[in-house]
């Protein structure tokens, strides 16, 4: 399992658009991918739902962890979209 924070840098936090975003990059890997809020809310990011359930906002600061066979890809990837804006 590796596992890394990120800071949201999009001006609205995970809403749906960004949220999707997430979720279809985090649905091509075969590892498990969570993350965690300041507050101890876990969330699926293969899940719009649970992503968008977790209420990150702008500037909020997450820790993602990717558990399985393309762990190190996954979080790479994600990091790297959240980091960029998630498409926004």
């Amino acid at each position: 399992m590796v596992s890394q924070a990120v800071t949201i840098t999009n001006a609205t936090g995970l809403h749906l658009r960004p949220a999707g975003v997430l979720c279809e990059l985090s649905m091509g890997f075969k590892s498990k991918i969570t993350f965690k809020t300041d507050d101890n809310y876990e969330a699926n990011a293969k899940s719009v739902l649970s992503v968008l359930g977790a209420c990150v906002k702008p500037q909020q600061t997450i820790v993602l962890a990717c558990d399985g066979e393309d762990e190190e890809e996954a979080l790479k990837t994600l990091v790297h979209a959240i980091e960029t804006g998630l498409g926004e």
